[in-house]
């Protein structure tokens, strides 16, 4: 196993489970930062998830190789756990913005109507 190959992928991974994190709980965030319009909003979610794709698949052949080459001299004092808890924390973070949006709307404007409220046009 060659650990420095193999951490790199893994930084890999970790890159895109952020960009997914950010694109998937933040958009609305970073759209009205940019002021994008909704249109851009939407563009800015499909290219933010398709990269996070991209990057994340491309970690996981990095990973596999990492882990089928012959490893190094200079590979002994790699270190891997702390990027797998880089790793799963990401994934904890995911499953609890995930569980914590799931009965609140994405935005003020979105709440419910309640009985007496008007629509105006």
């Amino acid at each position: 196993m060659r650990k420095r190959t193999v951490r790199n992928g893994m930084r890999l991974i970790m890159a895109a489970l952020i960009l997914i994190v950010l694109v998937s709980y933040c958009h609305v965030q970073i759209s009205d930062l940019f002021a994008l319009t909704p249109a851009g909003e939407s563009r800015l979610y499909r290219l933010g998830m398709f990269w996070a794709a991209a990057i994340g698949g491309y970690g996981v052949v990095v990973t596999v190789f990492g882990f089928v080459l012959s490893p190094l001299k200079n590979d002994v004092r790699i270190r891997i756990l702390p990027i797998l808890f880089g790793i799963a924390a990401m994934i904890f973070l995911f499953f609890f913005l995930l569980s914590s949006s799931i009965g609140t709307p994405a935005r003020d404007d979105q709440r419910r109507m309640r009985p007496g409220d008007t629509i105006t046009i």
